[in-house]
């Protein structure tokens, strides 16, 4: 089958037409893949902020319809249409039994698993899914049942990037009606957490970007005011009368932005560090600003979502009009065009590039 490999850092991705699976186990599903998004966490494979072995087939974002499955399977069957979690959800280990799958003890499990084939050998697939490819095979734990009525191009923008974001709002912020928040990035991601302040009930809502289309769209999503870097001081104190922000949400992954989104939230407010950043890079507080601040500051791993019901209500949510996925996909795309695809997020082209198979 045709899959998209990375096979060293910083380097294209290979197309190629000869990648076989392994062998399905009890607890395995055999799914072929509808459609996939193109997200900024394949570029931080392929550039090294996320570590990966090589090769690998790149894609963590997408829906399909189940092929076969396990002989231990049971919560899906074959015909039924799933959207891929990169994080599984077993229901079974402490994290998810305290209500926090989004820590499940099978992450690690499901990355290392070498589902692929590649002249014979062993391949991963990025966080053991590869959404790059017609097919994959991943653990029972990383898929997630949904009505087949629902577009399964509009399904896998709630693999990542939509969970991400609208859980970051809703779930790791905890955003309130008539709140002020600011969220700085409006990628993919960002543009999903501005939907999540929005439908969480935020009275005002900051976008902070650098590109000018982007925060064009961000409007059309949600965000009441936008601003380039040079201009947040005075947005900040137009908007919160120089106080700061109830909520400050960072979508970039960058030591620099990682800072102004916690000196952007008010004294007691709350700052939340979505983006995925290099794990060399550091970053420096002082003692007495913590207490004097009395801030929260926290990470937020696939939105603290539980996959199981948060994925769910994201697709009610859309059903009821309240967020809005499908203005989200800037282009479609067949596999062969993958690359140039990286190219336009990293341009600041497209909001979400998704791979039709």
């Amino acid at each position: 089958m045709k899959a998209a490999v990375l096979t060293e850092l910083n380097k294209d991705l290979e197309i190629r037409d000869d990648v076989g699976l392994g062998e399905l186990g009890p607890n395995d599903v055999r799914v072929k893949i509808a459609s996939s998004g193109v997200c900024h966490s394949d570029v931080s494979v392929q550039n090294g902020t996320i570590p990966s072995g090589f090769p690998v087939v790149l894609g963590h974002e997408g829906a399909g319809v189940v092929q076969e499955v396990g002989s231990a399977v049971s919560r899906v069957a074959a015909g039924d249409h799933v959207i891929l979690s990169f994080i599984p959800a077993c229901s079974i280990c402490n994290p998810c039994l305290r209500q926090q799958s989004y820590l499940c003890e099978q992450s690690g499990p499901q990355a290392m698993a070498a589902n692929f084939r590649i002249d014979g050998n062993p391949v991963a697939g990025m966080t053991g899914l590869g959404t790059f490819a017609e097919e994959l095979i991943v653990g029972d734990a990383g898929v997630v049942k949904i009505d087949s009525d629902v577009p399964l191009d509009v399904a896998a923008l709630i693999g990542c990037g939509v969970t991400t974001g609208v859980g970051a709002s809703i779930n790791s912020a905890g955003v309130t009606p008539g709140s002020s928040v600011v969220i700085l990035g409006c990628g993919g991601v960002g543009i999903s957490a501005i939907q999540g302040a929005r439908i969480a009930g935020a009275s005002e809502i900051l976008a902070v970007d650098t590109v000018d289309a982007k925060l064009e769209q961000a409007k059309h999503f949600g965000a009441t005011h936008v601003t380039k870097p040079e201009g947040f001081e005075d947005a900040k104190n137009a908007i919160t009368g120089g106080e700061g922000f109830d909520y400050a949400l960072e979508c970039i992954g960058n030591p620099n932005t990682i800072r102004a989104t916690y000196d952007a939230a008010r004294r007691g407010g709350t700052a939340v560090i979505v983006g995925v950043g290099r794990m060399e890079e550091m970053l420096q507080f002082s003692a007495f600003e913590f207490f004097y601040g009395d801030k929260t500051l926290r990470g937020s791993l696939y939105g603290s979502s539980n996959v199981r019901t948060f994925m769910p209500e994201l697709l009610r949510l859309w059903r009821a009009g309240k967020l809005d996925l499908e203005s989200m996909i800037s282009r479609r795309i067949k596999l062969d065009e993958v690359n140039e695809a990286f190219r336009a997020m990293q341009a600041g082209e497209v909001i979400r590039t998704v791979i039709d198979f």
